[in-house]
């Protein structure tokens, strides 16, 4: 048998459990929610990095679908609710393929179903406006991380691409830490900035996660999670999903992006835009300029990475597909897993490391987080604390 064999072999057992998609963006952007006009059922490959007969040709067994909205969303609230509604629907519409998912016995009833657990996480702390209430409505509505900035800064937590203003968490930022401790909700520190990630691991008493990051030292982008960040987060018994997306992940691509964002910016666009007419501009900008292209071995070399300083317990995959307009070569899709586990076993890695890194750390960590929060629970009421009153007596 071929490394690649002995990969979807390992996979059917332990599948990934990956931490980060943007699918439901990807659909209200492409055909603001009509789930029959991108039927994921069939190959979506000419739209999405996502459907279900890639999801099981590349191994995957539970997937945290992200209901982010862009920080400069309107209503963010209603939006975030609205990218909720749109998971239901895709698990309603396919529930011999996709199984809701609260908790890690969800999983591990999905796995032994042969179903794929799914799970949401809300991508910045702007969905919550400010509002510890609104925090607990989208835990009651299954959302089970948050992750406390995207791009930009919220009021309360400094993002790891905005200018620093909080340095950190302030008050009310821990507060929603603790709060999140409380209702089993993961702390995911993806997008935060370095003093952010600190402040929180300092409030948490619950392993946090990164759903979708991968190592500074390797690729120096602000977005990555610097070494010493990595050790506390393992100490604390937290994991960090290694990302796939080159900007992140090939120090050549961090370059090369800055000036395709500028680009865009120029023509008028946001730089997260992904429509034809941006993907245009785009293209046009690369045919001056080629690409660096990142492969399956640069994701590896983060995870070899991350495995020397956090251990492998401490470890996971979040792709980021549907999130990003460019992949690494053999990491295409969500049907490429197989070829990341292949190039790991050729490098030694054990098939008993690869299941922790596939599958068991993901179940082992939101277990904790539950674990942790039936004790907050049985000593700690609901906090009703406003940004107002916490960010005031903190200066």
């Amino acid at each position: 048998m071929t490394s690649l064999d002995d990969a979807r072999a390992l996979l059917a057992e332990f599948p990934v459990a990956d931490g980060h998609n943007d699918l439901p963006w990807a659909l209200r952007e492409q055909v603001r929610y009509d789930l029959g006009a991108r039927d994921v059922a069939a190959d979506q490959s000419a739209h999405l990095h996502t459907d279900i007969p890639r999801l099981r040709a590349g191994g995957v067994g539970a997937q945290y679908w992200s209901v982010y909205v862009r920080t400069d969303s309107p209503d963010p609230v209603a939006a975030t609710l609205e990218q909720i509604d749109c998971v239901r629907q895709l698990i309603d519409r396919h529930p011999q393929d996709l199984r809701p998912a609260l908790t890690a016995a969800d999983m591990e009833a999905a796995r032994r179903e042969g179903r794929i657990a799914s799970l949401m996480g809300a991508e910045g702390g702007h969905s919550i406006a400010n509002s510890l209430g609104t925090l607990r409505g989208l835990y009651g509505l299954g959302v089970r991380y948050l992750t406390l900035t995207h791009n930009d800064n919220v009021d309360w937590a400094d993002s790891a691409t905005d200018e620093p203003r909080a340095g950190g968490l302030t008050a009310f930022g821990r507060q929603v830490v603790r709060e999140m401790n409380r209702l089993g909700m993961l702390v995911d520190l993806s997008h935060v900035a370095a003093t952010t990630m600190r402040d929180a691991l300092d409030a948490s008493s619950a392993p946090v996660i990164f759903s979708h990051s991968s190592a500074r030292a390797v690729c120096d982008h602000p977005r990555n999670i610097p070494d010493d960040v990595l050790e506390r987060l393992a100490a604390g018994g937290g994991m960090a999903m290694v990302t796939f997306v080159p900007k992140f992940v090939l120090q050549a691509a961090v370059d090369w992006t800055a000036a395709a964002d500028e680009n865009l910016r120029a023509h008028g666009f946001h730089h997260l835009d992904t429509t034809a007419e941006a993907m245009k501009v785009h293209r046009a900008f690369e045919e001056r300029h080629p690409r660096p292209v990142a492969t399956v071995a640069t994701v590896a070399d983060h995870l070899d990475h991350m495995r020397e300083v956090a251990g492998v317990d401490h470890l996971g995959i979040g792709g980021d597909y549907d999130g990003t307009a460019f992949t690494p070569d053999g990491l295409d899709d969500v049907s490429g897993y197989p070829n990341l586990i292949a190039e790991l076993l050729d490098r030694g890695w054990s098939k008993a490391d690869l299941t922790k890194l596939t599958w068991k750390n993901a179940v082992r960590v939101l277990d904790a987080a539950e674990d942790v929060a039936r004790g907050l629970q049985a000593t700690r009421p609901p906090s009703n604390a406003t940004i107002e009153s916490l960010d005031s007596l903190d200066g």
